[in-house]
C-alpha cells in the first residue's frame, strides 16, 4: 500500500537522500513537519514572533540521527540526538539551524528558545501526545508574546493542540505504512 507523505522542504530532502534515511524516518519527519506549521499558524495568531524557517527546519531533521542510530526507530533511545546534530553540521547546516536535532528532547534545559520548544511541541502532539511541563512553558511564553492572561492562552493553545491531536490516527497510520528498514 502507499501512503503520500507529507513533504519536507527541497533542502532537507536532499539530506534525507544523501543520508540514506529510511522510509519511515522520511515518513516521520514530514509529518512532523506538517504539525509544525499548524502549530506556527497557531501561535502567530496569538502574536508570537519566531523565526517560521528555523523552525520548519527544525521540525523536519529533528530525528536525522536515526538515520546513523537505525535501532531508534523501534526502540526508545538518545543516541540520535547528538548524530543527528553531527550530521547535520558535517553537511553544512549552520549551528543554529542543527541544534534541533539535539535539543528536541531537552526543552528543560537553559538556554532553550521558543523555536527550540515548538519543534520538541511538534514531534509530541503529532501523535496526541501532551506533556503538561513542555506545553506550560509555551503558554508562558505565548502570554509574554500576545499580551494575553496565561489561562486564556492556555485556552487556544489546548483547542489547538486538541485540533491536531484529533488527526493523530490518519498521521500515525501514514508513518506505520512506511517501513522501518529499506528494503531496496
Amino acid at each position: 500500500m502507499h501512503v503520500d507523505t507529507p513533504p519536507v522542504p527541497p533542502a532537507v530532502a536532499g539530506l534525507l537522500a544523501a543520508v540514506a534515511a529510511p522510509p519511515r524516518l522520511v515518513a516521520h519527519l514530514g509529518l512532523v513537519h506538517e504539525v509544525a506549521g499548524t502549530l506556527l499558524d497557531g501561535c502567530a495568531a496569538l502574536g508570537l514572533r519566531v523565526d517560521r524557517e528555523a523552525v520548519l527546519f527544525g521540525a523536519a531533521t529533528h530525528d536525522i540521527g536515526k538515520a546513523v542510530h537505525r535501532e531508534e526507530l523501534s526502540v526508545p533511545g538518545s543516541l540520535h540526538e547528538r548524530a543527528g546534530y553531527e550530521l547535520l553540521r558535517a553537511r553544512g547546516a549552520p549551528e543554529r539551524p542543527a541544534r534541533f536535532a539535539r535539543t528536541h528532547g531537552s526543552w528543560g534545559e537553559p538556554g532553550t528558545t521558543v523555536e527550540d520548544l515548538l519543534v520538541s511541541l511538534a514531534d509530541k502532539v503529532w501523535k496526541d501526545s501532551r506533556v503538561r511541563d513542555l506545553e506550560d512553558r509555551v503558554t508562558d511564553l505565548l502570554a509574554v508574546a500576545s499580551g494575553r492572561a496565561p489561562w486564556e492562552v492556555f485556552l487556544v493553545l489546548d483547542d489547538l493542540l486538541t485540533g491536531i491531536g484529533a488527526d493523530a490516527p490518519r498521521r500515525l497510520a501514514v508513518q506505520a505504512a512506511h517501513p522501518v528498514q529499506d528494503n531496496r
